[in-house]
């Protein structure tokens, strides 16, 4: 067995919310930098000109992207050989997120007594934690600080299996199209395909964690999102919701198998800076 102190992960998570909230990773920078390229809306470039200065000057400053720096987000994926040695797992990726949200001053988003007072938990715990035991010694570790202004336009839906892959496409581009401006696109947007009714939502949010520009294993799937991306940059939402070529920067699709008699789907939208890092301890 292999020991991991729970300070560490804290420390971990900590560092992991801060440069989530303060810069954007490589891929996305690189993904708006192409969609600028591409965009022939004139305002559509302006706003992806505004958007990569923006980031610019919050990673050289150190200050969030966007005043919403999300509700706390963890994937743990815990090799079975690990021993978390000083505290608990929850304890410790709490802790860091509390570090991170309370020193780097980063907006606390989190309110208890959703449906009633909703008093704010003033250091954006608890975190919604995902834990997957894996094989190995290592541990993954992906931080990711969701906005409410695109998780507000995600969907679920429960199709016949009649409605089949067109029910699918159908099901994605409607949830873009009623986003609108609202999500703050251009977007990423993560689907998840079969399970149930719980699965297909942490499906499509785990699907958010792949790289820009990658394509899923299975070619069908890869043809799916290319399918997705093409039919929701046809609405011509463009960036910011103000027009333009761009409305989504990539699709991603996970599936599950499901029962005979169903075809869950769940859409996942993410906002343009797409506010994550991941780590392996």
């Amino acid at each position: 067995m292999r020991e991991i102190s729970a300070e560490r992960i804290s420390s971990v998570v900590a560092s992991l919310f801060g440069k989530a909230c303060c810069s954007l990773a490589p891929d996305v920078e690189a993904a708006l930098r192409a969609a600028r390229d591409k965009e022939r809306s004139e305002t559509g470039r302006q706003v992806l000109d505004d958007l990569i200065a923006n980031a610019e000057v919050a990673a050289a400053e150190s200050l969030p992207l966007c005043q919403d720096t999300g509700l706390a987000v963890v994937f743990a994926d815990v090799g079975q050989e690990v021993c978390l040695v000083g505290g608990s797992w929850e304890e410790a990726i709490q802790s860091g997120v509390r570090t991170a949200y309370t020193q780097r001053l980063l907006r606390m988003s989190c309110v208890s007594d959703p449906a009633g007072a909703r008093v704010n938990t003033k250091d954006n715990t608890p975190a919604v934690i995902h834990y997957r035991l894996v094989p190995g010694d290592r541990v993954r570790l992906v931080a990711l600080a969701k906005g409410a202004g695109a998780e507000n336009k995600s969907v679920l839906a429960m199709l016949e299996p009649s409605r089949g892959r067109s029910g699918v496409v159908a099901t994605v581009v409607e949830a873009v199209s009623a986003g609108g401006a609202s999500a703050c696109p251009p977007l990423i947007v993560g689907v998840g395909i079969g399970g149930n009714f719980e699965l297909a939502p942490l499906l499509a949010k785990r699907a958010l964690l792949r790289p820009l520009g990658s394509h899923h294993h299975e070619p069908r799937l890869g043809e799916l999102e290319d399918e997705l991306e093409q039919a929701c940059n046809r609405l011509g939402i463009g960036p910011m919701g103000l027009g333009g070529e761009v409305t989504v920067l990539d699709v991603f699709v996970e599936e599950a198998p499901c029962h005979i008699a169903s075809l869950p789907v769940a859409v996942n939208i993410q906002c343009h800076s797409q506010r994550h890092r991941e780590v392996w301890v």
